[in-house]
């Protein structure tokens, strides 16, 4: 049982009132970020989080939260990051180092979107500046909701709190260039100090790895179809470039309408144009079920004479229970290998966290959301325990031979000199479940392409 109890009520009913009092839980009258650990720790709100967890030794020191949608398509995968993490934390004994970390996994979603929302986002994000004992951040799962969380805790007491994220894979969160509007990524760190890393491989390496096994497969023409989101467009816009690097013709690019009863006159028309496939940039949240189906019910199977692929964004096993038959045959490419070519201790913590399931297979974002907490644990137990003194061991980050492989994190948040699972991809094709197709590890040319250098 957790440790819970009086504290977690008590906190609950301070998180409360102090959500009254301030619009956004927590407690701001100190800037300093809970430096000297002291102090009891404050609950963020019960609107968006589960209680206090914390199972070691005397109370906790620090709190740590995770962001990510835990209701609607993309439940299946963050359930599994959530358990992860808390995985981990019993590994360590709910420590940092010399330090007693306690933990909350928040939810950014709501029961009337289905999936992130923008809302719910802005005020966790409020809730995590505000509160003064939690000292880094977890997530989040969709980079559209990365983009509203990073600047409010680039800019919270004590220098800022450190955001680690197992999925973001937006180019311009951390760098800008073609497809980055000019203020990006400069907006999202307004105190002139970066917050924010990744340990996953951004959309210029999705996009090439899909369109160099699109060309694999003779594919000579694609439609361009995106979910107006910020990775939606992000992704089919490197997708763009990287096919046209190795001599795939762009039929056309738009946008489907996520509110939409019906896609079949969409369909009709990319049908005319002669394209022998469709990507889909976006996510299964925003009606991809209904887009497949009737993407099928108009051009016929994905194995048939127009493929179907999709990125990350549909990489789940959702995609196929919430389009049933129409999903098979279709591609979907995600960042890292299959499960059993996770090597070293990636291997070892799928094994043992994969027995946790109760026969379930692990998805491989729970190991990336390992990765991301070991990575914001390891860095909190090598500083002084303050908020700026996390974020400046987070950008010393060097990991060898971890849950991923070997990589450095760099000045942009970003992993660097990766070998392992951070560079490769996994296309999976669609039967019953997703079935390992190829796996590639796209060339530095492609990439380049795909980020319109």
């Amino acid at each position: 049982m957790r440790k819970r109890g009086l504290l977690a009520l008590f906190a609950l009913i301070v998180a409360s009132l102090a959500l009254v009092a301030a619009g956004c839980g927590g407690d701001d009258d100190d800037g300093g970020g809970g430096g000297d650990g002291g102090g009891e720790i404050t609950a963020l709100p019960s609107s968006s989080c589960t209680g206090i967890e914390y199972e070691g030794e005397g109370e906790p020191d620090y709190l740590i939260a995770s962001d990510f949608p835990l209701q609607g398509s993309s439940r299946t995968q963050t359930i599994q990051i959530v358990g992860a993490i808390r995985y981990l934390l019993d590994k360590q004994g709910w420590k940092a180092g010399d330090h007693n970390i306690a933990y909350q996994s928040c939810d950014d979603a709501t029961a009337q979107a289905a999936k992130w929302d923008s809302g719910k986002c802005s005020q966790n994000a409020q809730a995590y500046a505000q509160n003064e004992k939690v000292i880094g951040v977890i997530g989040t799962f969709n980079s559209g909701c990365a983009e509203i969380v990073i600047p409010v805790l680039n800019q919270a007491p004590g220098g800022g709190i450190a955001m680690v994220s197992p999925a973001n894979t937006l180019v311009c969160i951390t760098e800008g260039g073609p497809g980055c509007d000019e203020s990006q990524p400069d907006k999202y760190y307004p105190s002139g100090t970066r917050n924010y890393a990744r340990v996953v491989a951004h959309d210029a390496y999705q996009g090439a790895a899909v369109a160099e096994f699109a060309q694999s497969q003779g594919i000579e023409s694609v439609y361009i179809l995106n979910d107006r989101e910020s990775y939606g467009l992000g992704v089919a816009t490197n997708f763009r470039n990287a096919a046209e690097s190795v001599g795939i013709e762009i039929a056309g690019f738009e946008a489907w309408d996520p509110r939409a009863s019906s896609y079949e006159g969409l369909f009709r028309k990319i049908g005319n144009s002669g394209a022998d496939a469709v990507f889909l940039g976006g996510l299964i949240d925003e009606n991809g079920a209904k887009v497949i189906r009737d993407k099928v019910a108009v051009l016929g199977p994905n194995d048939g004479d127009v493929k179907l692929l999709a990125p990350d964004g549909f990489t789940t096993q959702q995609t196929i229970d919430e389009a049933g038959e129409a999903a098979a045959g279709m591609f979907m490419s995600v960042a890292g290998v299959p499960i059993d070519e996770f090597q070293g201790e990636g291997a070892t913590f799928a094994e043992e966290f994969g027995a946790t399931l109760g026969g379930a297979p692990i998805d491989p974002y729970a190991i990336y959301g390992a990765q991301a907490a070991r990575i914001l644990l390891d860095a909190i137990a090598a500083s002084d325990g303050s908020r700026q003194s996390v974020i400046d061991q987070l950008f010393q980050t060097k990991v060898e031979n971890g849950y991923l492989g070997t990589f450095d994190i760099n000045e942009n948040g970003d992993p660097t000199g990766a070998e392992g699972a951070v560079v490769g991809f996994t296309i999976y094709k669609a039967t019953d479940k997703l079935e390992s197709e190829a796996t590639i590890s796209p060339k530095d040319e492609t990439v380049q392409a795909a980020r319109g250098s």
